[in-house]
């Protein structure tokens, strides 16, 4: 059934493969960059397909220059490459021998600058790609889509297309429990996995608050300085996302601090113990729940935007300003159908001089509120302005 699915990024590695000879996937694992990667190379027998996870494969670059040079009429498909982090000196030195576009593409469950030396050794050679889990454009192209199972299941494949919540709900605590205590250890990395699992589960619990590493190193018992270390570890594995404020020139006490949020909602459900929609319905997390699942749907598809939010000591706040160039998108997002909007939230607008905002909420109708507030469903507003 995965096969089915297109991804939105096919087209643009494609386009990657023409210009870079090394072109990089990166994402948490499970998010469908393996099914991605074969869709792409299955009518091509140039390809070799390698993963890195399997023994046999990872003896085969034992020594990776013969491996490459005995190969190298092929194109090189390398799965998850955060195994062997000392395989970029070996790829730089093949494709300045043989600068083909499109010979290797890698796949990596880390970010470049946890993948250790990529960006140094390679630059230049290489493009990088984020992969997500499933986001609604791509579900709503290919499937029955239905948002609630959407929001409550998360985008990671293995989790959506299960046969029921239950099942998802026990596929995500395998995943939460194998990237604790497997992932993390695998990547050198040596904190204690329970230490791990307390900060996520306190982070879903923040879902869409301002940060205070003070608080949270104190619950943690240890400092701020290193719950910053965790939290930076954690979005560079695609787990975590922090949003940074907007600081316009303008004359205001502005929130310093970023908002922290678990990126992908299935995730945070299960970390807060939540099943199925009646139990989110039930429960404080709900409004903050929709709210990071509709950043983490947005600021995906806008991946060359740059995302912020924007609050005042005063309480005036935008949940997320979007800015490209000279174009900007302020968006807030109501958990209700029928929204009410705040007299701060009028006022953010005002320090922005923005003369639009888009306020998205689990709605099957989009109007316009007044001349300066369009209510949207989440789909409505990914096809009006993509």
């Amino acid at each position: 059934m995965l096969t089915l699915i297109k991804r939105d990024l096919h087209t643009t590695i494609l386009e990657y493969q023409k210009i870079f000879p090394v072109v990089a996937i990166l994402g948490p694992r499970q998010c469908g960059k393996s099914t991605l990667a074969k869709m792409l190379i299955s009518s091509d027998r140039s390809f070799i397909y390698l993963d890195l996870e399997r023994y046999s494969d990872l003896n085969k670059l034992d020594d990776p220059e013969f491996f490459f040079r005995n190969n190298q009429e092929k194109n090189i498909c390398i799965d998850e490459v955060q195994h062997k982090p000392d395989l970029f000196r070996s790829l730089r030195s093949v494709i300045d021998e043989d600068r083909r576009n499109g010979k290797f593409l890698i796949l990596g469950s880390a970010s470049r600058d946890l993948i250790q030396q990529s960006s140094e050794t390679l630059a230049g050679r290489i493009g990088y790609i984020e992969l997500t889990p499933f986001n609604t454009r791509e579900l709503e192209n290919n499937l029955d889509f239905d948002l609630s199972r959407h929001w409550v299941r998360g985008g990671f494949p293995d989790s959506y297309l299960q046969h029921s919540d239950h099942a998802g709900a026990i596929w995500r605590e395998n995943f939460i429990r194998t990237f604790v205590e497997r992932d993390l250890p695998q990547l050198g990395i040596n904190i204690p996995s329970l230490t791990i699992r307390r900060l996520l589960t306190m982070c879903a619990h923040n879902q869409g608050q301002i940060l205070n590493s003070s608080k949270l190193g104190e619950s943690l018992g240890t400092s701020y300085h290193t719950i910053q270390n965790y939290l930076t570890l954690l979005e560079q594995l695609f787990i975590v996302r922090t949003l940074k404020p907007y600081f316009p020139n303008i004359k205001k006490r502005i929130i310093k601090s970023p908002k922290v949020y678990i990126r992908d909602s299935g995730i945070l459900h299960s970390l807060m113990n939540i099943e199925n929609m009646n139990d989110l319905l039930g429960h404080p997390v709900f409004g903050s729940s929709w709210e990071g699942y509709c950043i983490e749907n947005i600021v995906s598809q806008f991946y060359d935007w740059q995302a912020y939010f924007y609050r005042t000591s005063s309480g005036n706040e935008i949940d997320l300003i979007l800015e490209k160039g000279s174009r900007k998108l302020a968006i807030e997002f109501k958990a209700s159908t029928a929204p009410n909007l705040t007299k701060g939230i009028y006022q953010a607008l005002n320090d922005l001089d923005i003369k639009k905002l888009w306020v998205i909420s689990p709605t099957d109708d989009s109007y316009a509120l007044n001349e300066r507030i369009n209510i949207s469903s989440l789909g409505n507003f990914l096809q009006v302005i993509l």
